[in-house]
């Protein structure tokens, strides 16, 4: 069945979660300053990984009744509760002393430096620059330089 739905641009098959119908992968953020993850999808299983930082961002690659399977960055994760989830985007810099631009073009005028760690409010996409803010400012980065966003994804 899955072969014959039709392909999209990049070339892949779009998979929707069983629960929210909304697309696999796809991003979300922690919602609070603390979410366990555990190696199945109820309280019963053992915690594998705790995440600890408000608004970082999290890949759900599955769901299973009111627990998303998550992953960071470097791939850890496990099954989380919705509730410690939210659908506000954010990207997590990876590259240390990010120059954020004003305007989405690498000669732009510089305006805020990110450190790597950082973690930022993912605004609108183009192509290749995405529009952040945190700590008071603002501004667009290469999509290379933050990790929370596909590459192929368009944002207003």
């Amino acid at each position: 069945m899955a072969q014959s739905e039709p392909q999209q641009s990049q070339g892949a098959t779009e998979q929707r979660g069983p629960v929210t119908n909304l697309p696999l992968p796809r991003y979300v953020s922690l919602k609070g300053n603390e979410g366990n993850a555990r190696r199945g999808p109820s309280l019963s299983h053992r915690i594998d990984w705790v995440f600890r930082h408000a608004g970082m961002p999290l890949r759900v690659v599955a769901e299973f009744g009111h627990w998303r399977r998550v992953e960071d960055k470097d791939g850890a994760g496990g099954w989380i509760h919705y509730a410690l989830l939210s659908g506000v985007r954010t990207a997590l810099v990876t590259q240390d002393m990010l120059e954020l631009r004003a305007r989405p073009h690498r000669d732009s005028d510089i305006v805020a430096r990110a450190e790597a760690g950082a973690i930022l409010r993912l605004n609108e996409c183009e192509p290749e620059w995405c529009r952040v803010s945190g700590g008071g400012q603002r501004g667009w980065v290469p999509k290379t330089a933050i990790w929370g966003v596909d590459a192929g994804e368009i944002r207003d």
